[in-house]
């Protein structure tokens, strides 16, 4: 099979790329580049021995997905390529919507005209909004989104159910995130955003690595164990290998549309991710508390048995992991 991965050389994008080279599938990666880097090609061709067949644009360009499908012949997509930062989202929320909701619209109507079916779409549990329990599950309620980058994640779900409603024969697959951390173990690959990371854990890895002098925690005052917010964080590696388990129900099935939870069902803290990127690295992380950031939430971690039971997927890789290769990862790559 050969797959089209939008927004392929991104943090997750080249994980799964990995993962999807070496399952044996081809690759066709789309990117612009935004949040991303070229050197990310020769990065999983060091990791697999493979190489991908990489295009440099924007999904809003319908003449050059036409012809990437034409050219290449696509069976399968999966859609990486969206902004991703929550609070980033507050502050631009017409650029969030263009990026992650309309390039959507022009994806499935290249899809469309190319008569390719089959859709691995990248979702976020922001689209449960402040959930009223824990741990999610797939069943709960959506909506009440406290962001734009999560209302984004749920206009896109509920184009691609009323999609699947006026015709059946797609397959699609739903998956929403969690919280990805860490790296891939070869420290080749690993989250590198452009400027300031606005994620957690390179963010840490930054301060204990010193190219950063501090790390703000966004409030202190949350109704959980230590006043942190308390976040479901998996592996990316973990997390990439649930695309190929998605993938693989889609070949496997007839149409249908599916939604799944990918986290780790456990809840940890901000500082408990500190502390155990401290202890595990043997670092020390300088912290202060400041105000609590606009759209976050107090609580959120997933109820992942929908993906165990039907995907044959669950994570392995645990918080110590995830910060050992995250920091092995800074410290290969980190800039003199």
């Amino acid at each position: 099979m050969k797959i089209l991965v939008t927004g392929g050389l991104g943090y997750i994008g080249s994980h799964t790329c990995v993962e999807l080279l070496q399952e044996g599938y081809e690759v066709v990666v789309l990117d612009n580049l935004s949040n991303s880097k070229e050197e990310v090609k020769e990065k999983i061709k060091e990791i697999t021995g493979k190489e991908v067949k990489f295009y440099l644009g924007d999904m809003m360009d319908e003449q050059l997905l036409n012809n990437i499908f034409t050219t290449e012949k696509i069976d399968a997509v999966i859609d990486f390529a969206a902004y991703k930062a929550v609070g980033e989202s507050v502050q631009k929320p017409i650029e969030y919507y263009m990026n992650n909701v309309s390039t959507v619209l022009v994806l499935l109507k290249v899809m469309t005209k190319h008569h390719v079916k089959k859709l691995v779409f990248s979702s976020s549990a922001t689209v449960y909004g402040d959930p009223e329990k824990v741990p999610i599950k797939e069943t709960d309620k959506t909506g009440g989104t406290t962001n734009p980058y999560g209302t984004s994640k749920l206009f896109v779900e509920q184009i691609l159910k009323d999609l699947y409603k006026s015709d059946n024969t797609w397959d699609i697959a739903i998956l929403r995130y969690f919280n990805p951390i860490g790296a891939h173990p070869s420290g080749l690959i690993g989250e590198e955003p452009n400027g300031i990371p606005a994620n957690l854990m390179p963010y840490i890895a930054k301060v204990a690595s010193k190219e950063l002098e501090c790390l703000s925690i966004f409030g202190n005052d949350y109704p959980t164990k230590d006043g942190t917010g308390v976040r479901d964080y998996i592996h990316v590696v973990d997390l990439a290998k649930g695309h190929i388990k998605a993938l693989e129900k889609l070949e496997k099935e007839s149409q249908g549309l599916y939604i799944y939870n990918l986290g780790t069902g456990i809840g940890y803290s901000v500082l408990d991710i500190v502390n155990a990127f401290e202890k595990v690295n043997h670092v020390k992380v300088n912290y202060k508390i400041t105000n609590r950031r606009s759209g976050d939430i107090a609580e959120c971690f997933a109820d992942p048995t929908k993906a165990k039971d039907e995907l044959g997927w669950e994570a392995s890789l645990g918080i110590e992991d995830m910060c050992k290769d995250a920091y092995n990862f800074i410290l290969k790559n980190k800039k003199d």
